[in-house]
């Protein structure tokens, strides 16, 4: 994150015939054994349907979710000091609500500078910061060069905060027919702006899986490439 000015720009059958033939003992009469009566019932032989269709799987009906038709809104940051504060409070704000811009959600945010009290006095300083946005901490450097009247400041990083919601809106942007995103992120990463994109999975309405890659800038801007 770079920041620089006063202000922030920041898923057989087994039948047996005994079963069905019933035996007659023939007795002294002469008469003919009575022909054992049909119960009426058949019996299935091997490789015969029973005649139950087999059910099949059905495929789950997955919606379209909408593209985004605005832009990701910029939070409104509050807590702004007088124009009369002191230099420290002036830049340690402007530092924290460029990092919530970039993030894409106000959320608390700390800035810790050691040091940064000192920087009304003329002449150039450098100081190593810590800044904590939604519990999640990242480092970055803050030059100030002050003279009698005016200062000038930046503060660099090369981490950024980023919440979730803002990359998966990116994808949705660059995806079509996404039924579901999928970010290999926490709500809220801190990724190095410099180094690897963010992983995410985006599954169609067909139910196919498609590769996608988010890049997040140094100022929070996201840009999403299929992979």
């Amino acid at each position: 994150m770079k920041l620089t000015g006063e202000r922030v720009r920041f898923g057989l059958a087994v039948f047996g015939l005994t079963a069905l033939v019933v035996f007659v003992l023939s007795s002294c009469s002469d008469s003919k054994p009575e022909a054992s009566p049909s119960n009426g019932t058949s019996s299935s032989g091997p490789g015969q349907s029973s005649g139950t269709p087999v059910p099949s799987a059905s495929t789950p009906v997955l919606t379209a979710l909408p593209t985004p038709s605005t832009p990701w809104p910029t939070p409104k940051v509050t807590g702004a000091p007088a124009d009369d504060a002191p230099l420290a409070d002036r830049i340690t704000f402007a530092i924290s609500k460029q990092t919530q811009i970039a993030a894409g959600r106000a959320a608390k945010t700390t800035v810790k500078c050691p040091g940064i009290d000192k920087v009304e006095a003329a002449g150039q300083h450098k100081l190593d910061c810590t800044v904590t946005y939604a519990g999640k901490p990242f480092t970055g450097t803050l030059t100030v060069d002050s003279k009698q009247y005016t200062a000038s400041y930046k503060f660099t990083s090369e981490e950024v905060a980023i919440v979730r919601a803002k990359v998966v809106d990116a994808v949705l942007r660059a995806a079509s027919d996404a039924a579901k995103v999928t970010c290999e992120m926490e709500d809220v990463g801190i990724v190095v702006h410099s180094g690897l994109p963010i992983g995410c999975n985006v599954t169609t309405t067909g139910n196919a899986v498609q590769e996608y890659r988010a890049q997040v800038t140094g100022n929070g801007q996201v840009t999403v490439k299929k992979a």
